[in-house]
């Protein structure tokens, strides 16, 4: 482990004990909102103490049966023992300094926060809905692994199956680190492109087609009501598609348009056009804020090239290639052959070996930052 994030680490340390002081003080719930941030952040400390502890075991772990086996040359048993404690515990120390140094990146405070997934199909046609709806597949089964809440907000679907559009709200709880949903799926923004013989094609060849994907945090409602409501424009409509009765009788979809931005967002998945309308509004304002976000990415790519990317749609990041079985992160130069159990939702190794480039770029920057 690098120098810096050891003193780093040795920091949090010294900050769990003053937070233990700060919250044993008698006139600690006077201040509720301090309270509860103390609370966070000791909970969130307490984590990465408790790994760092371990760590610095299994280093001393190391150590002992690395002067155990120098002891032990005459003693083939015990040379046998040392060499399978050393074993174990290079790989528990490789292990708990990765996620250490994953614990280590900088929060985004949106991390925590329930996600919009918007699914669009692109280039090749019928493929290319179908494909979304293979995206679609994808993300929901890694919800149903990670126990998350999948809604469907609207949906256009293609005509040979799959979608044209999609867009989900994905929720659940954060993780003993403190990312959620939208911490978890956020670099999976961007252009994904399958090559594979599809279904209608009768001569064998492998055609490419593309989705583009965007990830976006769920607003909190304080920032919701930010949005002037003279700016907005409403209207309901009668939804298309299948829905049964209720559907074709009642004008519950609702279109909500951001008069300033031209932005628009529906939902006509509810029975309820008020339901729909608080739907729509905050897929619309994580879309406005999506926005703001594009462009200071923009700005600073300016500057800094960043590995992972923006996170703009635009942006091709991915290839599965189902003749070969491969999937391609072309960010991280990532290949996997176990294309069809991603598909089935088996993302984690994907999505961790992201999270571990992003956390690397961080932490880069943090340690030049220190040293000027």
């Amino acid at each position: 482990m690098k120098p810096f994030l050891r003193q780093t680490l040795d920091r949090q340390l010294l900050r769990l004990h003053e937070l233990d002081a700060l919250l044993s003080a008698s006139d600690v719930v006077s201040d509720l909102a301090r309270f509860r941030a103390l609370t966070r952040e000791h909970a969130e400390t307490s984590v990465l103490a408790d790994q760092y502890n371990q760590l610095t075991s299994r280093e001393a772990d190391l150590a002992s049966a690395e002067s155990m086996l120098l002891e032990a040359k005459a003693d083939p048993e015990m040379a046998d023992m040392a060499e399978e404690e050393i074993a174990a515990a290079k790989a528990d120390i490789a292990k708990l300094d990765q996620d250490l140094q994953l614990m280590l990146i900088p929060k985004d405070p949106d991390d925590a926060r329930a996600a919009f997934i918007e699914i669009r199909a692109g280039t090749g046609g019928d493929e290319s809905a179908l494909f979304a709806g293979d995206l679609f597949r994808l993300y929901t089964r890694y919800a149903e692994r990670n126990r998350w809440q999948v809604e469907v907000i609207s949906e256009s679907q293609g005509e040979l199956g799959g979608y044209k559009e999609v867009v989900l709200r994905i929720d659940g709880p954060p993780d003993a680190t403190g990312v959620g949903v939208y911490g978890k799926l956020r670099f999976e923004s961007g252009g994904h492109r399958v090559q594979r013989v599809p279904a209608t094609e009768t001569q064998g060849r492998i055609h490419t087609s593309a989705c583009t994907v965007a990830v976006l945090p769920e607003p909190d409602e304080a920032v919701a009501i930010q949005i002037n409501p003279a700016d907005l424009r409403i209207d309901t409509y009668r939804a298309s598609g299948a829905g049964g009765q209720h559907i074709n009788k009642t004008d519950s979809a609702v279109r909500i348009t951001h008069l300033p931005t031209g932005i628009v967002a529906e939902c006509q998945e509810g029975r309820s056009q008020h339901g729909n309308k608080a739907q729509a509004m905050k897929v619309l304002t994580a879309r406005i804020h999506e926005r703001e976000r594009s462009a200071q990415a923009a700005k600073d790519a300016a500057m800094r090239k960043g590995l992972i990317g923006s996170g703009d749609r635009s942006d091709r990041i991915r290839t599965y290639n189902f003749p070969q079985g491969r999937l391609t992160d072309h960010r991280i130069n990532l290949t996997l052959y176990k294309l069809l159990a991603i598909m089935e939702g088996d993302l984690d190794d994907v999505i961790t070996a992201l999270q571990v480039a992003r956390g690397a770029e961080l932490l880069a920057e943090l340690e030049d930052s220190s040293l000027r």
